[in-house]
């Protein structure tokens, strides 16, 4: 069942993709369908930023696909576990922060961005957000199926009976100093969802808006829920009894979504502003610093997640390899292999000269 599951999320996954991988190619070639103003961005830019995204999305595609095949779980867990963290990081804030914009705009009356038809026409926020929404629920359940899959074992363990891997006190010294990071970060958002202006450029807080503030409220209660739960990982205390998958969902969702959202569009700005001198793009003062904070927030957890998840898998492979000290019994199945490897020589033996 859970395969028949993974391999229809996977496949509504890449057809998701279809629509956006499309109107991207369209306008890299120069066909704008759907931009209201040409003017507004350089050719060179325009160009480089969908080819960018297109790149992004044919990723996702490729990586939906792989988690649909057999050879998906003999892949190197690094190659769909990084794409799917950058995709968790790029699609659950943008996800709760439209539906978010969208729900208090239509409750309030606010003004919808998206509905101005500016720079783009409305159908194309609807061609767009509509394949990422559907995107997000399928390539992220399909992965949520892989990930037990592959390490369910883990996975459904209590906290206290993760096994002793040599490191866990020096994957303390890093992840709780960017626990606290993540949570003075999402604190920051918070405040600035909540219409605050400390650190913010006088233009900027003028340009806000109903997204924009939703947009912010997502992204700091995703830190503070990444803090929470790298903080139960590496000291669960009384809630020693959850099991492995709560905490380390809150940490997945969390950094990478300070990482994604906050610290790579931190890390392009600069790019841009290094090609082109006085471009301005890095935001100044606070705002700035959030960003590039998020980024060393996000790389930290990676690094250690990376390396924690590595030792726990080996540690938990071999683990039934042992009980108490002693070899435990064989499997029904390694029983049956040793018979029949044992039965072999008997049968040979047994043969007759007109057999051979």
């Amino acid at each position: 069942m859970d395969n028949r599951r993974l391999t229809l999320l996977g496949r509504l996954a890449v057809v998701a993709c279809v629509p956006y991988l499309t109107l991207k190619l369209l306008w890299v070639l120069g066909f704008d369908l759907g931009v209201l103003d040409t003017h507004r961005l350089g050719r060179a830019a325009w160009v480089t930023a969908n080819v960018v995204t297109f790149l992004l999305d044919a990723v996702a595609a490729v990586v939906a696909h792989t988690l649909t095949r057999p050879a998906g779980l003999r892949a190197p867990a690094w190659l769909l576990a990084l794409p799917l963290w950058m995709a968790s990081g790029l699609l659950i804030p943008l996800m709760t922060g439209l539906a978010g914009g969208s729900v208090t705009a239509l409750v309030t009356g606010a003004t919808n961005p998206l509905s101005t038809g500016g720079f783009l026409a409305p159908w194309v926020f609807g061609v767009v957000y509509g394949g990422f929404t559907v995107e997000a629920v399928t390539l992220l359940g399909a992965f949520v199926l892989y990930a037990h899959q592959r390490w369910g074992a883990l996975l459904r363990r209590p906290l206290h009976a993760l096994p002793d891997t040599g490191t866990r006190a020096l994957q303390r010294i890093f992840v709780l100093p960017a626990a606290v990071l993540l949570a003075a970060l999402g604190t920051v958002h918070v405040l600035w969802g909540a219409g605050s202006t400390p650190g913010v450029a006088a233009a900027d807080a003028a340009a806000r808006t109903v997204l924009s503030a939703a947009s912010e409220w997502a992204a700091g209660l995703l830190s503070l829920a990444g803090a929470a739960g790298l903080l139960l990982l590496v000291l669960p205390g009384p809630l020693s009894g959850l099991r492995v998958r709560t905490p380390l969902f809150l940490a997945w969702c969390g950094s990478a979504a300070a990482f994604a959202c906050g610290g790579c569009l931190w890390l392009g700005q600069a790019v841009t502003d290094g090609l082109s001198p006085g471009a301005a793009a890095v935001p100044e003062g606070l705002p700035g610093l959030v960003g590039a904070l998020e980024l060393c927030a996000g790389l930290v957890v990676l690094c250690a997640g990376s390396f924690a998840l590595c030792e726990l898998t080996a540690a938990t492979r071999a683990t039934p390899a042992s009980v108490g000290g002693h070899a435990a019994p064989p499997t029904a199945r390694a029983r049956e292999h040793s018979a029949f490897r044992a039965s072999r020589p008997a049968a040979r033996e047994c043969a007759s000269a007109d057999d051979r």
